[in-house]
């Protein structure tokens, strides 16, 4: 399954990086490539760490468009460490919905729900939560549901620089375990920025 789920990403990739007038560079399809693995593996979680620059946010973001295209029906969740971050990560997303060829019939007649931290695509009907949604790691998730929760630098100075900060950002993180569905995806990015950092645990694990 992952070997063809991978050259339908690949694919997806190499598209959106051409029609900027790009090409792909070699990192970013191994990033992909390690995206993907989770999607389609059992254990379902995922850290992924590289330099900075190196792009890492902007591939998740072609990955969670190419999860919406593959499967319309998915919720993603988008959380980091401020509602602007997250809602930068949807942004991209929604760009790239909006501008790749192969994204077409997802896009609503009626963009009731297309604004700058929440779009729903064409999709089956009887889903309550959006397409994708960003919040703020502190802001309120009760209550939502999703089947991708994409962690994009919820670590940062402003919410691990003292202990209590970083056990009040586990405590929220460990909510996330009651939003994910059953056979949902969690994936953390990031860069550490403490030694006792949160994404030690998520490596352990």
């Amino acid at each position: 399954m992952k070997h063809v789920m991978i050259t339908e990403f690949y694919n997806f990739l190499d598209d959106w990086n051409e029609i900027l007038g790009f090409k792909t560079p070699t990192h970013h399809k191994k990033i992909m490539d390690f995206l993907v693995s989770i999607w389609t593996g059992k254990n379902k979680r995922g850290l992924l760490m590289s330099f900075r620059h190196s792009g890492k946010s902007t591939v998740v973001g072609i990955f969670a468009a190419c999860v919406l295209y593959l499967h319309p029906e998915t919720r993603i969740l988008i959380l980091s460490a401020e509602s602007g971050l997250a809602s930068r990560m949807v942004a991209h997303i929604r760009h790239i919905l909006e501008n790749h060829p192969l994204c077409k019939e997802l896009i609503p007649s009626a963009k009731k729900e297309w604004a700058q931290g929440r779009i729903t695509v064409n999709r089956p009907v009887g889903i309550r939560e959006p397409s994708v949604i960003c919040q703020g790691v502190h802001g309120n998730i009760t209550g939502m549901r999703a089947d991708l929760i994409i962690c994009d630098d919820v670590e940062v100075p402003n919410t691990c620089n003292t202990a209590q900060k970083r056990e009040t950002l586990r405590e929220k993180l460990r909510e996330l375990d009651f939003i994910l569905s059953p056979t949902g995806t969690m994936i953390y990015i990031g860069t550490p920025h403490t030694m006792d950092t949160i994404y030690r645990t998520k490596s352990e694990s």
